[in-house]
């Protein structure tokens, strides 16, 4: 017996060839952390969840599955690291298969049962169980796995990247209701996005994790999920497309009424399969403008996106498991040797991006910038466009970050500069007159305010109410003379004031 799976989009079918693949092949370098492995699981109390084979119809606590993987500094020396038949029981957890007999693994997942694959169980990974956690904090990826898959999908990729000092937290693409998916995947779009969020606040108990530098990455339908997630979660910095879904199932996306194009203003990395073969578009059914149309890309334009394609990568090539294990199409598919090649480069340009987005570092940034054949990438491999965020118009918000940098001090010369910059730039009396307020009623920043209100009548000198709002700001800091002053010219404005009448009043 064997379990199967319904992918999202692209078919995987089974074919006599087998993969010759190995972990030391794709030969990863590893960094200069050693990487430390935990899992466990814990429960969302605010969904509800059934157990796909039980049937009972009982209703739990939304199980969340945590693969996480993280820098550590612990020697590691006699320790053994674990073996990718280690993962497999994680996977069997999460298929809720938990008592299958090991020798059944092959038989029942997805994976024929071949001595290569029987081999590439006994391999030893980098990841070492529960190491000690590394010291300082380090930025935090959320994987997204791609449809129904297993959090440890990828899992060369995810000890790549601990090892060079990120933490990598995972959980499985499960269904709203039950294990699989139902047919409504606008509704497990939003799901998984639940899920990763989910695991964002759970990333919050460990000390570990700097929440400043923070990033999603999933792989296929996963892709989708990532951006409903960058989309509502202004702390996402970066996102990282494995051949994301977002490309192929832009209508999808658009049904979710969290999904706004402009709203993607971080930097963003798609890296895509080849080009699919006429033979496989015709005998799979697939829509030839897959090869060429990308509406979420070219919608894209407040944030700055790469868009890679990798000529010797079909879809299932993006997670490790599909690279070890995945049965080969003679259709389209490369030999192992390419396979792994590419995999290799993918997993470079994912750490290149993530070092250069979330640690602002040169060397990487350069990279990033730099066409593939100048990274030493070989130019059949890989095709590179870089496409930056349009000009936006300077907004009353990036005065505020300036002002702010500043202490709110000297006004007055930094809109001059402004103007001169950006003479298209309106600043508009009610923001100026909401930010003094909200700043001269803080304790720590009262004086502030009174800087803004001196900024704000100067630009409009005719304002009563900004005379009304410096004078109430005055009387806050106790000084009763200026505010009369203040009240007063509010009054000379309009004399039917008469919060001014009633305050002068009481003072007078």
């Amino acid at each position: 017996m064997r379990l199967t799976i319904l992918p999202i989009l692209i078919l995987f079918q089974a074919y006599l060839i087998t993969a010759q693949t190995s972990l030391k092949e794709i030969d990863l370098e590893k960094g200069k952390y050693n990487v430390g492995f935990r899992h466990y699981t814990i429960s969302d109390s605010t969904r509800t969840y059934s157990r796909i084979y039980d049937y009972t119809r009982t209703k739990i606590a939304r199980p969340i599955s945590v693969s996480m993987w993280y820098p550590s500094g612990q020697n590691v020396e006699g320790l053994e690291p674990l073996q990718v038949v280690d993962y497999f029981e994680i996977l069997k957890k999460e298929e809720e298969w938990e008592h299958l007999p090991n020798e059944q693994l092959l038989n029942w997942f997805y994976y024929s049962n071949t001595p290569e694959n029987q081999k590439h169980l006994e391999e030893k990974t980098t990841a070492y169980a529960k190491a000690e956690f590394g010291k300082g904090k380090f930025p935090l990826i959320l994987y997204t796995p791609s449809y129904q898959a297993s959090s440890i999908e990828n899992f060369a990729l995810c000890e790549y990247l601990a090892s060079h000092g990120f933490v990598v937290m995972s959980g499985p693409s499960r269904g709203t209701d039950t294990r699989w998916f139902s047919s409504n995947n606008a509704k497990e779009m939003e799901t998984q996005a639940r899920d990763v969020e989910f695991l964002m606040k759970e990333a919050g108990k460990f000390p570990i994790v700097d929440h400043d530098k923070m990033a999603v990455m999933g792989f296929s339908f996963g892709g989708l999920s990532n951006i409903i997630v960058q989309n509502r979660n202004d702390n996402v910095k970066a996102i990282v497309s494995l051949d994301g879904t977002e490309w192929y199932q832009y209508g999808l996306l658009n049904q979710s009424p969290f999904f706004d194009a402009p709203k993607i203003d971080v930097p963003y990395i798609h890296m895509a399969q080849k080009d699919i073969p006429e033979i496989v578009l015709k005998e799979d059914k697939i829509d030839a403008e897959l090869n060429t149309k990308f509406q979420l890309y070219d919608s894209i334009s407040n944030g700055k996106s790469y868009r890679l394609k990798f000529h010797d990568l079909t879809h299932g090539y993006f997670s490790t498991l599909g690279v070890l294990f995945a049965n080969r199409d003679p259709r389209q598919d490369k030999s192992d040797p390419e396979i792994m090649e590419s995999y290799k480069w993918v997993a470079v340009y994912a750490l290149h991006f993530l070092e250069a987005t979330l640690n602002q570092n040169k060397k990487a940034s350069d990279f990033m910038e730099n066409g593939p054949s100048d990274n030493g990438v070989p130019s059949r491999l890989v095709t590179q466009t870089i496409k930056q965020p349009e000009r936006r118009a300077f907004d009353f918000h990036d005065f505020n970050d300036l002002a702010l940098a500043q202490n709110y001090e000297d006004l007055s010369q930094l809109y001059d500069s402004i103007i001169k910059s950006h003479p298209s730039f309106k600043i508009l009396e009610g923001d100026l007159n909401t930010l003094g307020l909200q700043l001269v009623f803080n304790p720590n920043r009262s004086s502030q305010g009174i800087d803004v209100f001196k900024l704000a009548t100067t630009l409009f000198p005719n304002s009563f109410n900004l005379y009304d709002s410096l004078a109430e700001g005055y009387l806050y800091l106790g000084d009763k003379e200026k505010a009369i002053q203040s009240f007063e010219k509010s009054l000379e404005l309009n004399s039917q004031n008469q919060n001014a009448i009633n305050r002068l009043k009481q003072l007078k």
